[in-house]
């Protein structure tokens, strides 16, 4: 039996492992750990099993997720997402579906203290939500905006997916985030004008929020002026070269402990559970990278990315064609699969194509994160749509998943700015010394 049978029937088997819900790192593991076995040798997959966890969990490089979780978890626990928006609401409220546009302005700053764009979503939807019911605004605007501002969280850096396709790729993690703050800002701008042009079609659909004064504006930048000042710092010190990712993310865990104790926002019983929530979700995303790793020695045995490069290759259609075709194939995944189980099963696969193509890989990564984001919002899977369902269980779930029509559209938009104009996306990181 051929190399690629083997490795498409061991495919198979891990798809039925991930449909009867076995975790992704643990389904990964099992099935490159016996194809290695088919492959090589017990010894061989055995030793396998003792140094990829090794390398995996002493990469220094790799310290850089823990470092941003806790910068996120700090920043969630001392109220700094209500001093966001709060912020936005006071800017944008007064207008014509400001509360919404608020939530997306408010999203996109959250994002940036956040690699998570569930926790984006239900953190904006429990207090975005019953704001605007009281506005009384229409529930499928209601629920879609905060679906869809969540899934800036996963672009905007830092972005635990971009870590992850950084690792996964050996590409700079610090290159990727700063490539992702045009798009991210963009997107969000997107889903404003879509708001905008929603309400200007039916204005009952967003009702004006009550006016703020001047003064009322500027003193709210005084509950987040730290942090906003802080990940300026952050950001601005990865393209100028004043940090590596990894003393980023220390300058961004150290400063929104220092902010919170210095403002007397933070408990200790507040920054344990920031703790045990940074180790629980760093545990969860190594597991997911050894089983990755493993499964990713076994996948190179099979010969099937590199087959499947030269099949693609070859075929008599412009790159950029072939780009739009994988960009199609991920939003098809995207409704069956979650975020990270795509990039983990398909980057191995296409990002030897995309290169050989000509693709910056950089872009490549963007572009694929942009378009897996898309994934959190269609059905059957849409994780965010769940979770704004559990936010606000009163409102049905066919009137969110109407709700995030809008704002797909406008995805759809805004990846083909991505795909047809590069230098949005490489324009900052070109900048990098």
């Amino acid at each position: 039996m051929s190399p690629i049978i083997i490795g498409l029937l061991f495919f198979i088997a891990l798809f039925i492992l991930l449909s009867l819900g076995t975790p992704v790192g643990l389904g990964m593991a099992v099935i490159g750990f016996a194809g290695m076995l088919v492959f090589l040798s017990a010894p061989a997959a055995l030793s396998m099993l003792t140094f990829v966890p090794y390398e995996t969990i002493a990469n220094y490089s790799y310290s850089v997720m823990p470092l941003f979780f806790l910068m996120a978890n700090v920043a969630f626990a001392s109220g700094i997402t209500r001093d966001l928006y709060n912020l936005a609401s006071k800017w944008l409220g007064h207008q014509r579906g400001g509360v919404a546009m608020a939530t997306i302005g408010a999203s996109a700053g959250f994002a940036a203290v956040s690699a998570s764009s569930i926790a984006t979503a239900a953190t904006m939807g429990l207090m975005a939500i019953p704001e605007m019911k009281r506005l009384k605004y229409d529930d499928r605007l209601a629920t879609g905006s905060v679906a869809a501002g969540g899934t800036i969280g996963i672009l905007i850096p830092p972005s635990g997916l971009l870590i992850i396709y950084g690792i996964l790729t050996e590409q700079s993690i610090g290159k990727l985030f700063i490539a992702g703050i045009v798009p991210g800002i963009l997107e969000a701008v997107f889903y404003m004008v879509t708001i905008y042009l929603l309400c200007l079609w039916n204005p009952h659909m967003g009702p004006r929020g009550p006016k703020t004064s001047f003064k009322e504006k500027i003193m709210a930048f005084s509950g987040c002026g730290e942090m906003v000042a802080l990940i300026f710092l952050v950001l601005g010190g990865l393209i100028l070269g004043w940090f590596t990712p990894t003393e980023a993310g220390g300058v961004g865990a150290f400063g929104a402990i220092l902010f919170s104790m210095v403002r007397g926002r933070i408990t200790f019983e507040k920054f344990k559970k920031a703790l045990i929530e940074t180790m629980m979700t760093t545990g969860m995303i190594y597991f997911i990278l050894i089983g990755a790793f493993i499964f990713n020695n076994f996948l190179a045995l099979t010969t099937i990315p590199n087959q499947l490069a030269y099949l693609i290759g070859g075929l008599p259609f412009p790159p950029l064609m072939i780009m739009l075709f994988i960009i199609l194939m991920y939003m098809f995944l995207g409704c069956i699969m979650d975020a990270f189980a795509m990039i983990l099963l398909t980057i191995p696969i296409f990002f030897p194509l995309a290169v050989s193509l000509g693709f910056d890989p950089i872009w490549f990564g963007i572009i694929i994160v942009r378009v897996v984001e898309m994934g959190m919002i269609t059905p059957p899977i849409g994780i965010n749509v769940y979770t704004i369902a559990g936010v606000a269980p009163e409102v049905p779930m066919q009137n969110i998943f109407k709700g995030i029509i809008p704002f797909f559209i406008a995805d759809i938009f805004h990846v083909a700015l991505l795909l047809l104009v590069p230098s949005v996306v490489l324009f900052l990181p070109n900048l990098m010394y």
